[in-house]
C-alpha cells in the first residue's frame, strides 16, 4: 500500500486503453472485453465468456512525468477445484517500451468451479492496487499490461503528476486470433506471451484475440476480425478443434474457408497469415477429446491426455496441418496476400525434446519467448 496521500486520481476511459474491443461499465469501473457485445451474445459457452474477458494484450497507455503510479482494479481469479492453482496474475509496467516492473493486484473476487459437478462458488472481493514506484521523472510513455488470464475491472489511476493519453504509436496494427497458447497459457507475464514478444520484436502494435479453449472457427470471431482495423492479420487454428473433438474433416475445410471469407469481406487485400498448430505429442496422431490426467491430479500435477480413437475423418494435428496447407495453397492462387506458416517451424519435435510442454499441452515461459522470437523472425523479418 502506498504511504502517499497527494496522488491525483484519474478515471479510466477508452482513450487510455488499447487492445480491447469494448469497455463494459460495471459497478466498480470498466471491464475490458476482447469480443464486442453482439458477438458475446451469439455464444452461451461459459468458457468463452470467461476467457474473452481476460485482458490478454490489453494495456493502459498514457504520457506522464509521474514517478509513482498506482492502478486500482478488481481482479477475478478462477480456481478449478482439484486442479493446482495458477500463480496470481501480474501487471507489467513498460516505460518507453521497456519492461521495468511487475506487480500483482491485492484483493479481488474468487470463483471456484467444481469440475465434477459444475457447481460454481463465487466469493466477492474488493478492488486492490498495483503500485509502481521509482519511475524516471522525465516525460515518458507508460504502459500497464493487464493480467492475461484474470478478468480485471479497471477502477482508476493514481499518479503523483498529471497524465495525458498517449498519441497513436504510428506502428502497424497486428490482429491475431488463436487458442490458450496465443492468450498466454503459462507465460510469465502479459508482456511476455509469445504474441507480445513477437509484436515487440516486429515493431507492430498487437490486438490479441487468443481465447483459451475457444479458437473454434466461430463465425462471430471472424466477423469481429472483419470489422477490426488491421495492417496485418494472423489466425492460428487447430489445437482447440482437436482437443474439443468439435468436428470431422468434412466440416473442417468448409469452416476454415468460411472463416477466411468473412475476414476477407472487411480486409480484401490485408496480408493474412494462417498458422497451423505447434507440436503437441498427445494430439499429433490421436484425436480428442482432451482431458485432465486424473493420476497426475492425484499427485498435485496438471497434465492433459488425448482420449480419442483414430478413425475415418477424425481430426489430429497431423491432419489439421495438411488441411490448412492445402486450403491456403488453393486460395493463394487468387489471393496473393494469403500465406501459410507451419506451426512446427515455431515449435517442433526437436524443441519438445529440449523444452517439453509441462502439461503436455501448453508451452512454458521460456518456450513463449522462443516462439515469439521465431514468429518475429519468420513473419516480420
Amino acid at each position: 500500500m502506498s504511504p502517499m496521500t497527494d496522488l491525483t486520481t484519474t478515471p479510466l476511459t477508452a482513450e487510455l486503453i488499447r487492445g480491447a474491443a469494448e469497455l463494459e461499465p460495471t459497478a466498480h469501473g470498466l471491464l475490458p472485453h476482447r469480443l464486442p457485445a453482439w458477438a458475446r451474445a451469439q455464444s452461451a459457452d461459459p468458457q468463452l465468456a470467461t476467457v474473452e474477458a481476460q485482458p490478454s494484450g490489453v494495456r493502459v497507455v498514457f504520457r506522464t512525468s509521474a514517478t509513482h503510479v498506482e492502478l486500482v482494479a478488481l481482479p477475478t481469479r478462477q480456481i478449478l477445484r482439484g486442479v493446482p492453482e495458477r500463480p496470481l496474475g501480474v501487471c507489467d509496467l513498460l516505460v518507453d517500451g521497456v519492461l521495468t516492473d511487475r506487480q500483482t493486484i491485492a484483493g479481488g473476487t474468487t470463483v471456484t468451479v467444481d469440475m465434477a459437478t459444475g457447481a460454481v462458488d463465487t466469493v466477492p472481493g474488493e478492488p486492490g492496487r498495483a503500485v509502481f514506484t521509482g519511475l524516471p521523472g522525465a516525460d515518458k510513455t507508460v504502459e500497464i499490461w493487464l493480467p492475461h488470464y484474470e478478468r480485471t475491472e479497471l477502477v482508476a489511476l493514481r499518479t503523483d503528476a498529471p497524465i495525458t493519453p498517449a498519441p497513436p504509436s504510428g506502428l502497424r496494427q497486428w490482429l491475431h486470433h488463436g487458442s490458450s497458447i496465443s492468450q498466454g497459457s503459462n507465460a510469465a507475464s502479459p508482456s511476455t506471451t509469445w504474441p507480445a514478444v513477437a509484436a515487440a520484436l516486429g515493431g507492430v502494435e498487437l490486438t490479441n484475440l487468443g481465447f483459451g479453449g475457444s479458437a473454434l472457427i466461430d463465425p462471430f470471431t471472424a466477423r469481429t476480425m472483419r470489422d477490426t482495423p488491421a495492417d496485418f492479420i494472423s489466425v492460428k487454428l487447430g489445437i482447440n478443434v482437436v482437443n474439443a473433438d468439435l468436428m470431422r474433416q468434412r466440416a473442417f475445410g468448409p469452416a476454415v474457408h468460411g472463416f477466411l471469407d468473412t475476414i476477407r469481406d472487411g480486409h480484401p487485400d490485408t496480408p493474412l497469415l494462417v498458422v497451423s498448430p505447434i507440436y503437441c505429442p498427445i494430439h499429433e496422431n490421436t484425436p480428442g477429446p482432451g482431458a485432465f490426467d486424473v493420476a497426475a491430479l492425484r499427485e498435485g500435477r496438471m497434465r492433459f491426455v488425448a482420449t480419442g480413437e483414430p478413425g475415418p475423418g477424425k481430426l489430429t494435428l497431423t491432419v489439421i496441418r495438411a488441411e490448412l496447407a492445402r486450403i491456403v495453397a488453393e486460395r493463394a492462387q487468387t489471393d496473393p496476400h494469403l500465406t501459410y506458416l507451419d506451426g512446427l517451424s515455431l515449435y517442433g519435435e526437436p524443441d519438445h525434446e529440449k523444452l517439453p510442454l509441462p502439461d503436455q499441452l501448453h508451452p512454458d515461459a521460456e518456450t513463449h519467448q522462443l516462439i515469439g522470437r521465431r514468429f518475429a523472425e519468420q513473419v516480420f523479418g
